[in-house]
């Protein structure tokens, strides 16, 4: 949650391209733990076959993967019985069967990245030539990311930095050149704020969190000033305070995370995205306070 320094290192940038390639991140249980992979697709996974036209081992998930892994301890592996048990998923599923009520679209790479398949509630196919022994993610109702817009006015231009090391990984550290201190700080969706709160000098200090449809939140940190108040119905057009300095931070700027579950996944914008890792201008265009 402190001010993003750039990197300078090209050996610095090859270790995070190792870590994001090799990294697991998951939004429904680890694969020790996880009491509905035991290989029976039943209402409510999404399974994968190890052979065309659902025949062969199968392994069921109860939500989105980022990254399948390719040896234990992190392998996701067919767990059913059958041609292919004990496989790991990536790169060798041919054919799934879509027991959820929603759509679930399956990726040729890791974290949710490069050609895909959509596959409709109650679908049961084999994967396309693309994918077929190729797939390396997959993720629950995908038009759920993007609903989202950049907490701040039309016209500004804003650098968003991601790091590794960031605490949660996939928080946003924005900053706004020369100057962030007391720049106007926007909900990013309609909602409903569910805390409003200060930690002194230490973590988030001054901070909002939102609550939205579907399992979604957001958090704004570091805040100077704080205008909203628990319960207050927001829109994306409602101030909610401004940008400062507080808690643990070393120089102004607004972090900001955006949650499903509890979990913090990559930040996704209506009009455009950050990147992993890095930085990069983004500027609101739609929908203006």
């Amino acid at each position: 949650m402190t001010r993003l320094k750039r990197w300078k290192s090209a050996a610095v940038g090859a270790a995070v391209a190792m870590l994001a390639a090799t990294g697991l991140t998951v939004i429904s249980a680890a694969p020790a733990s996880a009491a509905a992979r035991d290989g029976v697709c039943q209402k409510g996974e999404f399974c994968y076959y190890y052979n065309s036209n659902n025949e062969g081992s199968v392994s069921d998930f109860a939500g989105s993967i980022a990254n399948y892994g390719t040896t234990q301890p992190t392998c996701y592996e067919f767990k059913g019985p059958g041609n292919g048990q004990g496989r790991c998923i990536k790169n060798d599923a041919a054919s799934v069967w879509n027991r959820t009520g929603a759509k679930v679209r399956v990726y040729y790479n890791s974290n949710y990245g490069g050609a895909y398949q959509d596959f409709g509630a109650g679908v049961q196919r084999n994967l396309n030539a693309t994918l077929k022994n190729n797939n390396a993610s997959h993720k629950f109702r995908p038009g759920a990311s993007g609903r989202f817009w950049l907490p701040f006015p039309c016209g500004e231009t804003w650098q968003a930095g991601t790091r590794t090391n960031h605490n949660p990984q996939n928080s946003v550290d924005f900053n706004h050149y020369p100057e962030d201190l007391g720049w106007k700080v926007y909900s990013s969706a309609p909602g409903t704020v569910s805390k409003v709160a200060n930690l002194g000098n230490t973590s988030y200090g001054r901070y909002i969190v939102i609550d939205h449809a579907g399992g979604w939140q957001t958090l704004y940190a570091h805040l100077r000033s704080q205008d909203v108040s628990v319960g207050q119905q927001v829109t994306e057009k409602t101030m909610i305070g401004r940008v400062g300095n507080t808690g643990g931070s070393t120089g102004p700027h607004l972090h900001y995370e955006q949650k499903l579950n509890g979990a913090a996944q990559k930040v996704t914008f209506k009009d455009g995205n950050p990147v992993y890792w890095g930085y990069k201008n983004l500027k609101r265009t739609t929908n203006c306070p």
